[in-house]
């Protein structure tokens, strides 16, 4: 994404006036070649007509912007880069070297735009094209106050830039201004009436304001052509569901999941709806031609197990449980986000090395011995070996420097469970959740703990409360998956053209 071409020749022509202006006549003929190669777009040559200029007068920033101009045209961003900041050090308020500079900073997606950005508009206060360009770095970073000041502050230009509506919508969502995110997702649309993404982002905004009826509306014509996305269909079901139409809703989900057969989210959807209207079993039978494509699905055992519970079914709700739980014990019941890289890369080897590293300079964060005991047991120790014992001591200790970390309980109830101590499991696990009620993994194990000890009367009643969680889990993953597709507006920076 490079200087829109207005700009590149607004550019060359006040730079070619500066330097006439300082050269005279004689140079001035040599600074006219220079701008007419420039603007020919033979950029070798307006490099080969400079390099004698900037020999004589090193110390010249418009000689230097020019020549970073030459090398911008020719692609050579980094020696642009470089010329325009060697300008810059010359002559810091050099106003052609801070735009140049900040575009290709900008182009790159890097951060270094913004403090040159904020340069320009202290020389140029209202340049729409500078606060355009911040807005949309200021998304990039999080910043979404910042990001719709400036948005504000653009004028008109940011309007017909499809990245930079989606990104200002994207804002106006997390900020909870839906109406104006309706208004800028509907502009989006205006412009592009076949991008879908941004018809379904319209309808996932119209949906959290509680508009489902406008949703199906913008919706309408994905679902009539030949192959509907499986997204637009989800999206359709969820709004019909809002309209109190559940038989269309139920079309269209089963429609979705007839095309799109391995798409997890589709069947849990789907368990949704059964829990909602009571229809347990046809929940059932639906995750189970799910689970024949996807046997190791863990999610889909996890719902069907909630919808057991439902019929009383308690022993096959647990046998689910513990399968989901086998196949992906820290997504499947809620375990919570581990706090390094590494182990989310399944990489527990290196996880382990930090953590250690870390620890020997501060033995007594308790967050980090947590850490050393979670990664340890996600390598699989076997008890009575040394690592067990660390990660049992380890686990041990950052419950005592810090009580309410309800996750190092969690661990050490799986150690507890694994070494055959159930009783001390139980006392975790209930620990846990009077810290955090809302702990699956601590009621899961409390369960497995109570099977094992065999005081079961508690089991059923448990694992109802187990089930109520996943369901207000799952309700609020799909809210989160709305907010998240508004978000899916793809990376790197908007590109911003002038008319």
């Amino acid at each position: 994404m490079g200087l829109p071409s207005r700009c590149i020749l607004q550019a060359i022509f006040i730079v070619t006036v500066c330097l006439i202006t300082a050269f005279g006549q004689t140079g001035g003929d040599q600074i006219g070649a220079i701008s007419a190669s420039l603007r020919a777009g033979e950029f070798d040559h307006a490099l080969q007509l400079l390099h004698p200029m900037l020999q004589q007068s090193p110390s010249n920033p418009q000689l230097w912007t020019l020549q970073a101009l030459a090398y911008s045209g020719a692609k050579r961003k980094k020696d642009a880069l470089a010329s325009f900041q060697h300008a810059l050090k010359i002559s810091p308020d050099y106003l052609p070297a801070l735009e140049g500079a900040a575009q290709l900073e900008y182009d790159a997606g890097s951060a270094e735009a913004i403090p040159l950005l904020h340069r320009v508009l202290l020389l140029r206060p209202d340049d729409p094209t500078s606060h355009a360009m911040l807005a949309v770095l200021e998304y990039s970073r999080g910043n979404c106050p910042a990001a719709l000041q400036n948005f504000d502050q653009s004028g008109t230009l940011a309007n017909s830039q499809p990245e930079a509506l989606r990104a200002r919508g994207s804002c106006l969502v997390q900020t909870k201004q839906l109406d104006k995110a309706i208004s800028v997702f509907q502009n989006l649309l205006d412009i592009s009436p076949s991008d879908t993404l941004a018809r379904r982002q319209l309808a996932s905004v119209e949906l959290m304001a509680n508009q489902p009826k406008e949703a199906i509306d913008v919706l309408t014509p994905v679902l009539q052509t030949t192959d509907p996305p499986a997204a637009a269909l989800q999206l359709a079901s969820s709004a019909y569901e809002a309209m109190n139409d559940t038989p269309n809703a139920v079309r269209v989900l089963r429609q979705a999941i007839v095309e799109n057969p391995r798409d997890t989210d589709l069947y849990l959807d789907f368990a949704d709806l059964s829990m909602e209207h009571q229809s347990f079993q046809v929940g059932i039978d639906v995750i189970n031609s799910g689970l024949r494509t996807q046997p190791a699905a863990a999610p889909l055992y996890v719902a069907r197990g909630v919808l057991y519970v439902q019929l009383a079914k308690y022993d096959e709700a647990e046998a689910d449980f513990e399968k989901a739980n086998a196949l992906d014990p820290k997504a499947s019941l809620g375990s919570v986000a581990q706090g390094l890289e590494a182990i989310q890369n399944n990489d527990p080897d290196r996880a382990l090395a930090t953590v250690r590293a870390k620890l020997a300079k501060k033995p007594n964060d308790p967050y980090l011995l947590y850490l050393e005991a979670d990664v340890l047991t996600e390598k699989g120790v076997d008890v009575g070996t040394p690592d067990f014992a660390t990660a049992l001591s380890s686990a041990r200790k950052a419950i005592s420097l810090q009580p309410s970390l309800t996750a190092a309980r969690d661990v050490l109830a799986k150690l507890y469970l694994q070494a055959g101590q159930n009783k001390s499991a139980i006392v975790e696990c209930r620990k846990a959740l009077i810290s955090d009620p809302k702990d699956q993994t601590a009621l899961y194990h409390l369960i497995q703990a109570l099977r094992k000890s065999g005081e079961t009367a508690e089991i059923p009643e448990l694992l109802k409360r187990l089930a109520r969680l996943r369901a207000q889990s799952s309700r609020e993953e799909s809210e989160h998956n709305r907010y998240k597709l508004v978000e899916g507006s793809g990376s790197g920076a908007a590109q911003l053209n002038q008319p």
